[in-house]
């Protein structure tokens, strides 16, 4: 499975040029809104060093990296759940990601011009906040109608849904968020069709300038962290500009550059990394000599689960998995060793697959 991640913001707060960054390219940027006329895809490798650990003792003809597919979708605008500034076009992408990276303006810099003429960080989320609440009422209200005819014919399931979308709706109209609302896993459940946008996790993206960056920040991104320890969300601090000029460098380049800046890694991997957090997602590996490979799995996924990451019929005819601790890996030197120290288990259905398993399986179909 590839997390899809959907990067919203409002036009010229460093969206495309965050794009540019993590996919080497490929998406316009310019200082006008709306250069992003389509939804921009790129896949990127997640950057994970078990995995070069794993390649040098198995020394395989192929290695794939687990992969994030960014969405660049076009910057959005006060009306953009009424069709301002092709809102509704783009609103509709935001539906199929599973988390939305929320950039939010956080550098002043009066050559690149603000869609409001002001640098307020807290003004730009509630705009954002406000299309897609809009939005998520348009699509309550229209399976509301639905339901509520089933409800008078007596359907119990249609009532007990019926009040559920009333509570969401009297929310979203009292501006609050679904992902904030107190829910069970019964009523997340029944909303999961529906795919609201507000009912996403939100990581915010805090772009500034390179002199804040090396400071940890500036006051516009105290009032997003306080903004975001308010519904449990996180925040990863970038400049998208480094981030756009690391995309260009060399590995030794890189590494002197982030050296220069006293940065450790670029800030686009700890924003795949929350991302990660966010949704809960560990990842386990296959290791052969034809391909090392890594695989991205929720927290709590069973070893038949694991294997239909892979392929459905790997599930359905699962047998066991041969599965030795990534540690346990490495210290022994490999598969063979470590089997020969004890160190592989054999693991049926039942098994809990953990972050860094490495994993055969056997199946029969």
């Amino acid at each position: 499975m590839a997390l899809s991640i959907g990067i919203v913001g409002l036009p010229n707060v460093g969206k495309s040029t965050l794009f540019n960054a993590l996919n080497g390219g490929g998406a316009e940027a310019a200082n006008y809104p709306f250069c992003t006329i389509d939804p921009n895809v790129g896949i990127v490798p997640v950057p994970d060093p078990r995995l070069a650990a794993l390649s040098a003792i198995v020394k395989p003809q192929a290695v794939q990296d687990a992969v994030v597919e960014f969405n660049d979708i076009a910057g959005l605008v006060a009306g953009a759940a009424s069709g301002e500034g092709l809102g509704n076009q783009f609103l509709a992408h935001i539906r199929e990601c599973a988390v939305i990276a929320h950039v939010v303006r956080c550098f002043d810099d009066d050559n690149v011009t603000h869609v409001a003429n002001n640098i307020d960080p807290l003004s730009d989320i509630a705009t954002i906040d406000t299309e897609l609440m809009l939005k998520d009422m348009e699509t309550v209200q229209k399976v509301r109608t639905r339901t509520e005819k089933q409800a008078k014919s007596g359907d119990a399931e249609a009532r007990k849904n019926l009040s559920l979308f009333d509570s969401v709706l009297t929310a979203l109209e009292a501006g609050q968020p679904v992902r904030r609302l107190r829910l069970d896993d019964d009523a997340r459940a029944r909303l999961r069709d529906l795919h609201l946008l507000t009912a996403k996790p939100v990581l915010y993206i805090a772009n500034v300038s390179e002199d804040d960056l090396t400071t940890g920040g500036n006051r516009h991104v105290d009032r997003v962290r306080q903004h975001a320890e308010q519904e449990g969300a996180e925040v990863v601090v970038i400049c998208a500009q480094i981030e756009s000029e690391l995309a260009e460098m060399d590995e030794e380049s890189k590494a002197e550059f982030l050296a220069d800046l006293g940065l450790k890694e670029p800030g686009l991997h700890s924003l795949i990394r929350q991302a990660y957090v966010l949704l809960d997602l560990i990842t386990f590996f296959t290791a052969g000599v034809k391909e090392v490979r890594a695989w991205t799995i929720h927290r709590g996924a069973t070893a038949p689960q694991a294997a239909g990451v892979i392929h459905s019929d790997f599930e359905h005819g699962f047998i066991r998995a041969e599965t030795i601790a990534y540690d346990d890996f490495i210290a022994c030197g490999g598969e063979q060793k470590a089997k020969e120290a004890g160190k592989m288990r054999l693991e049926g259905k039942s098994y809990v697959v953990q972050d860094g398993d490495v994993m055969h399986f056997r199946f029969n179909v």
